[in-house]
């Protein structure tokens, strides 16, 4: 920990909360105005000295990393919420590449579209614009510290970020390094802020903040989602949590349903795009379901399933209806068998959450029907619902996923950190 973030955490922990959090929503509030007016380069250095810094501190920051899923081990933070809190080599550098790529995007602000004339001369359009002051609250992902920060810097806007106390050296960390890019770009340092104490009244305070914050954004727990969004008095960008489906079509090549199937549960576990429940069309049932409990047996995957999945595969659990309820983050899945792809769709209504589900088929009057049919954030044909983040849809890297409607739905990238507002171009034009 550097010597300004040491000193800024002992002045938190002697002030009052109150006192603490408006001052931090001034300062957010006045280095907002200061971001929408800063030119793409600068942000742009800031978001590239920033990557080579978290390069650089690649030893500092596993250290400060490792205290934290020591004491989290002590408290007893289960595996799934353990491997959130792990920063591997691989995810620290996954952390500087993804800054890059968001500075290799082009600049969403200032950007002008559907300019036209009107009968009266005037030119009317629409510019694109930052929110303002984003809060985001989050728990155990270190990495969301860095993907946060850049995508409000490079979106023009301040952030107020609460980590989880369970990862507060390893955030600590990481914000010295993005401080280090803001000062390199003579941008203010408090466009991002880190709220400093553990006090989890400070969440309470961060999302009633409407005078200093313009939008919150949390990522974690149902839990966590659940009360943020009953308590909010500021705009909310949110799922809940991540039910996602694979429907093994009959007219499926099955040699894809198994990588499908396979790698959306197995590739990483704790994440809200890791598939919780396999529908299977009855007609190929047989033929494919036991080549995937091999596979999942070798994974060390919990099979939980319907009663015609148990006909078929002797060994596993009999699944209850909370099975299909639950978003798992962890090596189980349940498994129903259905009559057709109507009755997947019904399932997924059902028990869902709008975050991602994929059909396997080589059907595609069926791929576009499942489209069109299943209402959730994300629809895929073919593919692995794992690729369901902002990484792999090409946003540099995300903010948080939301499966509301309004105003932004999916992963949320730069353009989900902005709106617009229309411009009007006159030469002394008046009403008549």
């Amino acid at each position: 920990m550097n010597n300004v973030t040491k000193s800024a955490v002992q002045t938190v922990e002697t002030t009052e909360l109150a006192d603490y959090m408006s001052a931090l929503g001034g300062k957010a509030k006045t280095a907002a105005r200061a971001l929408a007016c800063a030119s793409a380069n600068a942000k742009n250095t800031a978001l590239e000295v920033t990557a080579d810094a978290i390069v650089q501190a690649e030893a500092r920051l596993r250290s400060a990393n490792g205290r934290d899923l020591e004491n989290g081990a002590k408290n007893g933070l289960s595996q799934a919420l353990l491997d959130r809190l792990e920063l591997t080599p691989a995810r620290i550098h996954a952390m500087a590449e993804g800054l890059r790529q968001i500075a290799a995007l082009p600049d969403p602000v200032g950007e002008i579209s559907d300019l036209c004339f009107r009968p009266s001369g005037i030119q009317v359009g629409r510019m694109r614009v930052p929110l303002g002051v984003i809060g985001i609250i989050y728990e155990s992902r270190p990495n969301v510290t860095a993907d946060a920060a850049g995508l409000c810097l490079k979106s023009g806007n301040a952030a107020i970020l609460r980590g989880g106390s369970e990862a507060l050296n390893s955030n600590l960390a990481i914000a010295g390094c993005i401080r280090q890019g803001l000062e390199a770009a003579g941008l203010p340092v408090e466009a991002v802020q880190l709220i400093g104490t553990r006090d989890r009244d400070a969440v309470g305070r961060l999302i009633t903040m409407s005078q200093f914050v313009d939008v919150i954004i949390p990522r974690g727990g149902k839990g966590l989602i659940e009360r943020i969004s009953n308590e909010a008095t500021v705009p909310v960008i949110k799922h809940l949590d991540g039910i996602c489906h694979v429907y093994i079509d009959d007219q499926a090549d099955l040699d894809k349903a198994v990588d499908v199937a396979v790698n959306s549960k197995t590739q990483r576990y704790g994440t809200c795009n890791t598939m919780e429940t396999l529908l299977v069309h009855g007609a190929v049932a047989a033929a494919v379901l036991p080549r995937l409990a091999e596979c999942y047996q070798q994974h060390g995957v919990e099979l939980r399933g319907c009663q015609r999945s148990c006909s078929l595969l002797p060994d596993i659990t009999q699944a209850t209806e909370q099975d299909w309820e639950t978003e798992y983050l962890a090596p189980v899945l349940s498994i129903r068998v259905v009559d057709d792809m109507q009755q997947a769709i019904e399932h997924i209504e059902k028990y869902g959450s709008h975050h991602t589900d994929t059909i396997v088929t080589e059907n595609i009057s069926r791929a576009r029907e499942f489209l069109r049919a299943v209402d959730s954030s994300s629809v895929m044909v073919n593919a692995s619902t794992r690729f369901a983040d902002g990484f792999e849809y090409g946003l540099g890297a995300e903010i948080g996923i939301s499966t509301d409607k309004l105003h932004v739905r999916g992963p949320v990238g730069l353009e989900g950190l902005t709106t617009q507002k229309f411009i009007v171009l006159g030469d002394g034009h008046i009403r008549s």
